[in-house]
């Protein structure tokens, strides 16, 4: 269980380590949006080669496709509500749909990471990369967001660094609940994070990279894709 706690504190570590980078000095927009097209590319690879795939190969499609379902609605609902409670446009929610879509498939992301660990399977090397460099530019983005609204130094640090004891925590979740998850529940789990990600990719990453970095998001995405793709390959 130490080693678990380990290295769900190692992989979840990013996500205050982003928050501290934007807020130790004042990040340009077209930066952010750099950041956020290269977070975005990794993280499509993520979806596709370490939760999808993965999903897939240890459970039926079904499980993977009903995973998917629930990530993508929970997302959904969860965005609204982070709208309705503050609003896009210079609220106090500012920068809070990229935490919340953290949240959402850190969780998932590192109980995987953790039933991997109990199974004996030891840690996957290309997964443990891509959740800590596909959390930097999420933090990176949204702490810049918040903190641009106006949120102070230490709300927004206290926020991401719950966000990251809440994924370490479900590493060990994940360890301590191996022997009596089945093939499809991991299943389950993948395809929850990969449906949480996607949509979060598609309504709130991705848009805001493309406003901030113009033309240049897609390059961006292009270098975060290969290089969250070549580790997943080599691995």
């Amino acid at each position: 269980m130490i080693e678990s706690l380990g290295w769900g504190a190692l992989a979840a570590s990013s996500l205050v380590a982003g928050a501290v980078l934007a807020l130790v000095r004042r990040w340009s927009t077209a930066l952010v949006g750099l950041v956020l097209g290269f977070g975005a590319g990794a993280l499509v690879a993520s979806v596709s080669f370490e939760l999808a795939e993965e999903g897939v190969r240890i459970g039926s499609a079904y499980a993977v496709a009903a995973g998917l379902a629930l990530g993508g609605v929970t997302y959904f609902v969860a965005d609204r509500l982070v709208q309705q409670w503050g609003g896009r446009d210079g609220g106090s929610s500012a920068g809070a749909p990229l935490a919340v879509g953290a949240f959402l498939d850190g969780i998932p992301e590192q109980a995987v990471l953790g039933i991997g660990i109990a199974s004996g399977e030891g840690v996957s090397a290309a997964l443990l990369v891509a959740i800590f460099a596909s959390n930097l530019p999420e933090a990176i983005g949204s702490a810049a967001d918040m903190r641009s609204a106006g949120r102070s130094r230490r709300s927004v640090l206290g926020l991401w660094t719950a966000v990251a004891v809440c994924c370490a925590a479900a590493t060990m979740a994940g360890t301590a609940l191996a022997d009596a998850v089945s093939s499809d529940a991991q299943a389950f789990v993948d395809g929850f994070a990969a449906g949480a990600l996607l949509t979060m990719l598609i309504d709130s990453m991705v848009p805001e990279a493309k406003e901030k970095a113009k033309d240049w998001a897609g390059l961006a995405t292009v270098a975060g894709f290969a290089l969250a793709a070549g580790l997943s390959l080599l691995a």
